[in-house]
Protein backbone atom coordinates (compact mmCIF):
# COMPACT_ATOMS: atom_id res chain seq x y z
CA UNK A 1 0.00 0.00 0.00
CA UNK A 2 1.65 3.23 -1.11
CA UNK A 3 -0.98 5.87 -0.23
CA UNK A 4 -2.54 6.52 3.18
CA UNK A 5 -6.04 5.10 3.65
CA UNK A 6 -7.61 8.53 4.26
CA UNK A 7 -6.90 9.47 0.60
CA UNK A 8 -9.59 7.01 -0.48
CA UNK A 9 -12.22 8.98 1.46
CA UNK A 10 -11.23 12.67 1.49
CA UNK A 11 -8.97 15.32 0.01
CA UNK A 12 -5.90 16.75 1.71
CA UNK A 13 -7.79 19.96 2.56
CA UNK A 14 -10.60 18.05 4.25
CA UNK A 15 -8.09 15.89 6.14
CA UNK A 16 -6.25 18.94 7.53
CA UNK A 17 -9.56 20.61 8.42
CA UNK A 18 -10.67 17.56 10.44
CA UNK A 19 -7.28 17.22 12.13
CA UNK A 20 -7.16 20.93 13.02
CA UNK A 21 -10.64 20.82 14.52
CA UNK A 22 -9.70 17.77 16.63
CA UNK A 23 -6.58 19.50 17.96
CA UNK A 24 -8.47 22.70 18.82
CA UNK A 25 -11.18 20.73 20.67
CA UNK A 26 -8.50 19.01 22.77
CA UNK A 27 -7.17 22.33 24.09
CA UNK A 28 -8.24 24.05 27.30
CA UNK A 29 -10.87 26.79 26.96
CA UNK A 30 -8.46 29.76 26.94
CA UNK A 31 -6.02 28.09 24.54
CA UNK A 32 -8.88 26.98 22.29
CA UNK A 33 -10.29 30.51 22.02
CA UNK A 34 -6.83 31.88 21.15
CA UNK A 35 -6.30 29.14 18.53
CA UNK A 36 -9.69 29.80 16.91
CA UNK A 37 -8.89 33.51 16.76
CA UNK A 38 -5.58 32.75 14.99
CA UNK A 39 -7.39 30.43 12.55
CA UNK A 40 -9.41 33.32 11.10
CA UNK A 41 -8.07 34.25 7.68
CA UNK A 42 -8.56 37.19 5.41
CA UNK A 43 -8.81 36.91 1.63
CA UNK A 44 -7.80 39.81 -0.58
CA UNK A 45 -8.09 40.33 -4.31
CA UNK A 46 -6.23 42.62 -6.65
CA UNK A 47 -6.99 43.63 -10.23
CA UNK A 48 -4.01 43.67 -12.58
CA UNK A 49 -3.82 45.75 -15.76
CA UNK A 50 -0.87 45.96 -18.16
CA UNK A 51 1.38 44.06 -15.75
CA UNK A 52 0.71 46.43 -12.85
CA UNK A 53 -1.18 45.43 -9.72
CA UNK A 54 -3.87 47.73 -8.46
CA UNK A 55 -5.02 48.35 -4.91
CA UNK A 56 -5.71 45.14 -2.98
CA UNK A 57 -9.03 44.83 -1.13
CA UNK A 58 -10.42 42.34 1.38
CA UNK A 59 -13.28 40.17 0.16
CA UNK A 60 -14.72 40.34 3.71
CA UNK A 61 -13.01 43.07 5.78
CA UNK A 62 -11.67 41.88 9.15
CA UNK A 63 -13.34 43.23 12.28
CA UNK A 64 -11.65 46.27 13.84
CA UNK A 65 -8.94 45.42 16.38
CA UNK A 66 -9.83 45.90 20.02
CA UNK A 67 -7.55 48.20 22.01
CA UNK A 68 -5.24 46.16 24.24
CA UNK A 69 -4.66 48.56 27.09
CA UNK A 70 -6.21 49.08 30.49
CA UNK A 71 -9.64 50.74 30.41
CA UNK A 72 -9.57 54.51 30.71
CA UNK A 73 -5.94 54.84 29.67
Amino acid sequence: MSAPIWRDFMSWNKYTQVASRAVRQALTETERVAAERRATIGVKYQIWENGQGGHSQFVVPPPPAKPSGPPGA
